[in-house]
């Protein structure tokens, strides 16, 4: 297990050792943290994965807290811990067998993390569905039926040879996975709010402590939510400018910059286009509400306003 590796990695190791084409939408700073111009903080923890290769690493987990500029809501936030597993296969396992290498690997990579999902959630309804990662082929996602609906439990494939071929494995296979860690607690434990995992407020951390998760989900305690202070929604409309810069990505930056942990949710409720003028308005919904304390009028005021200031200048959009 590496827990213990630098978020800070060159955009080779975060795009280009995974495969992630030149134009991808994952490299735009819309997307990405950028440090320098060739450094990020990473995005995955298949950032280390190359590296580990070409250390002679056959058998590995990677956890680690990565970085991501998204949207903002009860799922997701601008850092979360991603866990990576990777197995590679030497040449006598694959000749062992008369399944071709890929459907070997395919087969002990379903196996074992059909085994996992058992272990975590109980005898549970599983599906495999069908995926596209840059750096594996053929890639899926696990589902499991829980609580009444499908959930997305993790990604991952057969690792494509053009990685392994780069660490000097020309005769092996091999295959990769990973999984988002607070989705997984979110849904293993009933937290409604991935903002909790951030919270110095002790009625959340003293719920938790190490040993008590058992295998299978059952008889597991589950968050027990606590008074719940009042939301404060306040509503800003803009005119996008010609050739505009404006992305959500980049409003929700700026109302983290501005706001942090105290923003709920930001939400496009309304979108008009001007026939006569040709200009788009956006209205974005924003919904502050602190998970330990009660906000004041005037404190929210005060985010809102420096909120609506900073569109201006850094996004050049007209208010309305």
């Amino acid at each position: 297990m590496f827990d213990d590796l630098h978020p800070v990695v060159s955009t080779y190791d975060n795009f280009d050792s995974v495969l992630v084409p030149e134009g991808h939408v994952s490299r735009s700073r819309n997307d990405t943290y950028y440090v320098t111009e060739d450094r990020v903080l990473r995005c995955h923890t298949s950032a280390h994965q190359l590296s580990l290769l070409k250390q002679g690493e056959k058998k590995f987990l990677v956890a680690g807290d990565v970085y991501r500029r998204d949207s903002i809501d009860a799922t997701h936030f601008p850092v979360f811990h991603q866990m990576e597993g990777v197995r590679v296969f030497a040449k006598s396992e694959l000749s062992s067998t008369e399944l071709t290498p890929q459907d070997f690997v395919s087969q002990e990579l379903k196996i074992m993390l059909e085994g996992l999902a058992k272990h975590l959630f109980g005898e549970v309804e599983l599906r495999w569905v069908d995926a596209y990662f840059p750096f594996t082929d053929p890639s899926y996602e696990l589902e499991i039926f829980f609580n009444g609906e499908w959930l997305e439990v993790l990604g991952c494939g057969v690792m494509q040879k053009q990685i392994l071929n780069e660490a000097s494995l020309v005769d092996e296979e091999a295959w990769a996975f990973g999984l988002g860690l607070e989705r997984l607690a979110m849904v293993l434990f009933d937290i409604p709010d991935i903002r909790l995992f951030w919270t110095n407020d002790e009625r959340f951390s003293k719920q938790f402590k190490a040993g008590m998760f058992r295998s299978g989900g059952h008889n597991m305690q589950k968050f027990k939510s606590y008074s719940k202070y009042p939301p404060c929604y306040k509503d800003v409309s803009f005119w996008l400018p010609d050739g505009s810069k404006f992305t959500e990505n980049n409003l929700c930056e700026i109302v983290r910059s501005t706001a942090g942990n105290l923003v709920e949710e930001v939400k496009l409720i309304d979108e008009f286009h001007n026939p006569k003028t040709n200009q788009v308005s956006n209205c974005y919904r924003i919904t502050y509400r602190s998970m330990d304390r009660s906000l004041t009028d005037e404190e929210i005021n005060t985010l809102q306003d420096d909120v609506r200031e900073t569109l201006v200048t850094s996004l050049g959009v007209t208010l309305r």
